[in-house]
This record gives C-alpha cells, sequence and structure tokens, in this order.
C-alpha cells in the first residue's frame, strides 16, 4: 500500500513558474519527513472551471511517511504556505495546490473529526490530471471506494476532461 500526493499549480511563485515550484516543493517533503517514491511525469490541463485562467501543470507523487492522514495534510498546508499559497476561494489559480489523493487504500470515516481529510480525494476519480499521472505510477490501483481499476475510471472520464504528459 502507498501514500499518493497530487501536485499541481498554475501561476507562477518566488520559486518560479509552475513546475519549478512544485518540484521545490517535492525536494522540500524529505525535510518535512515525506520520502518521495517516485514521481510520474508532468502533466498539463486546463483550468477548472474557469477554463480561461492560465492552465496546469500536475503531476502525481508516490511518497511514504510515518504522519498519518491528519498530520500529513497539516503538513501539506504548511508547505503550501511556505511556497505561497494563499487560500481564498475554491478553484482560484494558485501556485501550488498539494493533495492526498490515496493514503494505503483507506477510506474517510463518514463522522471523520475537523481536519481529517476526506481521503481518497473525493474528485479525483472524475480528473484526468490525477488518474493519467496516477496510473503512470500504480497500474493497478483501484479506488477504494468503488472498487473500480483505473483503466475503467480512465475510460469513463468526460470528454472535457484532458490533460497531456509535457514530455515524452
Amino acid at each position: 500500500m502507498s501514500v499518493f500526493i497530487g501536485l499541481g499549480a498554475n501561476i507562477n511563485s518566488s520559486y518560479g513558474p509552475p513546475k519549478a515550484t512544485l518540484k521545490a516543493a517535492l525536494q522540500a517533503f524529505p525535510e518535512e519527513h515525506i520520502r518521495v517514491l517516485s514521481v510520474s511525469r508532468w502533466y498539463a490541463s486546463p483550468a477548472y472551471p474557469d477554463s480561461s485562467a492560465p492552465p496546469f501543470t500536475n503531476s502525481v507523487a508516490k511518497v511514504a511517511t510515518d504522519w498519518n492522514p491528519p498530520q500529513l495534510l497539516r503538513v501539506l498546508h504548511d508547505l503550501e504556505r511556505r511556497f505561497g499559497r494563499i487560500r481564498r476561494a475554491q478553484w482560484e489559480p494558485r501556485p501550488i495546490d498539494l493533495d492526498i489523493l490515496d493514503y494505503h487504500g483507506l477510506c474517510s470515516p463518514a463522522d471523520r473529526a475537523e481536519g481529517y481529510p476526506d481521503i481518497p480525494h473525493p474528485r479525483m476519480t472524475e480528473r484526468a490530471f490525477v488518474l493519467l499521472p496516477l496510473q503512470e505510477l500504480a497500474a493497478n490501483w483501484r479506488d477504494p471506494r468503488s472498487g473500480r481499476t483505473i483503466a475503467w475510471l480512465i475510460q469513463a472520464l468526460p470528454s472535457d476532461q484532458t490533460a497531456e504528459p509535457m514530455e515524452k
């Protein structure tokens, strides 16, 4: 079982353009007791829901950590602040977004306490920019809620869900 973190950005930060910011964040993971095991290719995807906003750069990292889900969420939010994110509105342009996608296949309890992340990430199965890079790292991954395979979920994506690799 593994922990998967989604990485995304669509505006520059003090670290540079989105990809540079996300790479710098990955380099900061070890000092936060998050060991990066592997990282997918980088993907470009249109901003959602406002497609006129700058496009996103996305990737997925497979990591190992001893943090439990609420602790890991706090660490990721601290990293986001460190890298320039100020949360004002949902789906606004941002210099960094770090999401817990899957934590060892666990599902959050229905009565989860405040500060406990919603895992697996509630909209990940509807997003090409999550599923395509995740498939690179975990071709046999199954959604812990539905049991559906990643291949099935990718095939079922709506046609407006696109993400293209930024490199070969």
